[in-house]
């Protein structure tokens, strides 16, 4: 009875994860088009969620001694690198089009795990690679002459490719983490988005940032939104909400459970685009999307929980490589940010979004 409340709290949990991260592009992009520059936008969307979960952070500053390398990878990566790049792209590309992007990140996974590792991979793995890859062709029109902008959807990527070595350093990180403890993954997120926002305040240098956009509003498909709202919604919602979510429910799931319902985010976002933007995609768009989310779950489920040798295996057992689970920052927001234990949010960064 336990266990299945403990199930359906997860599932709940994962949902509004999320919806949470999904609906961080859809408030960006105004912000964005109002005036102001993406880094600023990421600036402000971390740095407030920061300060937010600062008392989290003196609570776990333990880790501080035990987990440096995993904080500063995390704030550098999924924090820093993921969102900075997600949002420089959304500003040129479709929110949907650019975490479907994102959602590659898994599938890059096989292809370290193949030709820096050396190591060979399942057929399941190659299948989903490939899924991936002929999905995202659909997405970005390839048969048209790439009519999206090249140099956004080369940022989704990069977005994509921080997700990936997030991984790699979750994968590096996991013996240490059974030996000598495993970090509170609540704990890694407060330091992760403390890192983030020092880097960034370096990168975006906000003291030159146009805050009296702040103050007034913003175009949301025709509807004019206030332009607080849309930044409360971004750090509040967006991104403390979504990475404590996201984390709790991976806790009580498996992680090849909550990878599923990470899949949602992008499908989240690219509704919320539709409804609230405007951005609307054709039915060869669709289905891409839907093919992109299917590889990458077919890859991330196919991916290795160490480096160990022999062939990568495509068991549930396995599944957890693809988040983060073991140094434990929970994947996801994903979008955006997962972002996946990453939370499997973490995983997809994010991931995002």
């Amino acid at each position: 009875m336990h266990a299945s409340q403990g199930r359906s709290a997860g599932l709940g949990l994962a949902l509004a994860s999320a919806f949470a991260f999904g609906g961080s592009g859809v408030a960006a992009k105004p912000l964005i088009e109002a005036g102001l520059d993406p880094l600023h936008v990421v600036w402000l969307r971390v740095a407030g969620a920061a300060l937010v979960m600062l008392p989290v952070a003196w609570r776990h500053r333990d880790l501080l001694r035990r987990k440096p390398a995993l904080l500063v990878g995390f704030g550098l990566l999924a924090v820093a690198g993921v969102q900075a790049f997600y949002f420089a792209s959304i500003s040129r590309i479709p929110v949907g089009v650019a975490l479907l992007i994102e959602y590659l990140a898994p599938a890059l996974v096989l292809g370290w795990v193949r030709f820096v590792q050396r190591r060979p991979v399942t057929r399941a793995a190659a299948l989903g690679v490939v899924l991936a890859a002929g999905g995202l062709a659909c997405v970005v029109q390839v048969w048209s002459g790439l009519s999206f902008d090249l140099v956004g959807l080369l940022l989704a990527l990069a977005a994509a490719c921080c997700q990936v070595g997030y991984f790699v350093l979750s994968d590096q990180g996991a013996d240490e983490a059974e030996q000598a403890g495993r970090a509170d993954p609540v704990g890694v997120i407060a330091y992760g988005l403390l890192v983030g926002a020092l880097v960034l305040t370096v990168v975006a240098r906000p003291w030159g940032m146009d805050w009296s956009v702040l103050a007034g509003r913003a175009d949301m498909d025709g509807t004019s939104v206030p332009a607080w709202l849309l930044l409360g919604w971004i750090v509040l919602i967006a991104t403390v909400l979504a990475y404590v979510t996201g984390v709790i429910s991976v806790r009580k799931l498996s992680p090849q459970v909550a990878g599923v319902v990470a899949c949602l985010e992008a499908v989240i976002a690219t509704v919320l685009a539709w409804i609230l933007l405007g951005e609307h995609l054709d039915a060869p768009q669709i289905a891409g999307g839907a093919v992109v989310l299917v590889g990458a779950f077919i890859a991330q489920s196919s991916t290795p929980k160490a480096p160990a040798p022999g062939p990568v295996a495509g068991s549930g057992a396995d599944a957890g490589a693809g988040s983060v689970s073991e140094p434990e920052v929970g994947s996801g927001s994903g979008s955006g940010a997962a972002g996946t234990g990453r939370d499997t949010r973490l995983s997809a960064g994010r991931t995002a979004p």
